[in-house]
Order: structure tokens, then sequence, then C-alpha cells
């Protein structure tokens, strides 16, 4: 007597297949689901849950993450890549999970190559 279905579990498959959902927002758009708030479609647009991919947002949310983390940039310009996962969770952190976490990866590098 579950709420969800095969064809809503398809929907969020393709949601994180396209880019729309990670794995955590597909979680809390089950959360709804299972909660009786609607279609996999509506609970993004109640609970706002859509990742951003946006490069105007994301960049501000970078240029603010290496400014407040200047010895963190300094190991990633020295070639320490791993280094830019601190920076990602922090952004993270400050967009609560919405960020594109491959395109956060990608700016950094772009900003501190």
């Amino acid at each position: 007597e579950l709420p969800v279905g095969p064809a809503e579990v398809a929907e969020v498959q393709k949601l994180v297949d396209a880019g729309t959902l990670n794995d955590k927002l597909a979680r809390q758009v089950f959360e709804g689901m299972l909660a009786g708030e609607g279609t996999p479609t509506e609970v993004i647009e109640k609970r706002g849950l859509a990742l951003v991919s946006d490069d105007g947002a994301l960049g501000a949310a970078v240029d603010r993450a290496i400014e407040a983390n200047p010895d963190i940039a300094a190991k990633i310009r020295d070639g320490k890549v791993q280094a830019a996962g601190a920076l990602i969770g922090q952004i993270m952190k400050e967009m609560r999970g919405q960020a594109d976490a491959a395109r956060v990866r990608e700016l950094i590098l772009e900003k501190l190559a």
C-alpha cells in the first residue's frame, strides 16, 4: 500500500540521470512522495529540490569558498587537486546539497589553474 509505484521510481531515476537531482535530493523526493506530497515533479517544486547548475550561482559560491580558504586554494594551485574536495564540501553545505558537485569541481579547478 505504498504511494510510490514503479512509474514514480522510474521518473525519479530519469531525473537523476538527467542531472536534475542527485542521490541525496532523490531520497528527499521519495520521502515527500511517501508523505503524500504528490508526484516526483510536484515534490521537487514544493520543496525546491532541483540541483543548481547555473554557472553564475555556482561561480559566486566558488569565489566565496576560495576567498574564505586561501590555504586550500594554494594547495590546489600547487597541484594537490584532491584538496578541492574541501571546497566542494563547503559549497554543498552553503547550497543545502543542491549544487551540481561535478560542475563545482570543474569551476574550482578552472579558477585555480
